[in-house]
């Protein structure tokens, strides 16, 4: 498990990317209008745009994890909620909810 990213809701995206690279940020990589990522080497920010995002307006945590199904049993088990697995073009995700009510993506990577 690491913490992937977090996404950042973009109304516009290519504003959003040139205010963080302004910053002095790098584009690890743009994936059209849908969502961009920036990094400082360490830490990457998803610029997601409002189809994109999880949670409409919200900044969300992403977490990567080995085994989605088996993380997603865990966390419920332990009284989470969890949407089903959906899959997209990078990687199999699901909406977790924390004891706090904040939302968590966790992710997994397609081979």
């Amino acid at each position: 498990m690491k913490i992937g990213h977090v996404i950042v809701p973009a109304g516009s995206l290519d504003a959003q990317l040139a205010f963080y690279t302004a910053l002095g940020l790098t584009t690890r990589f743009r994936d059209g209008d849908r969502y961009a990522a920036v990094t400082d080497g360490t830490v990457t920010i998803g610029l997601a745009d409002a189809s994109q995002q999880p949670v409409a307006g919200r900044t969300v945590l992403s977490i990567q994890v080995d085994d989605l199904d088996a993380s997603i049993a865990g966390l419920t088990a332990a009284g989470a909620t969890a949407s089903a697995p959906v899959t997209g073009p990078h990687e199999r995700r699901a909406l977790v909810t924390d004891p706090g009510g904040n939302p968590v993506v966790l992710y997994e990577r397609l081979p």
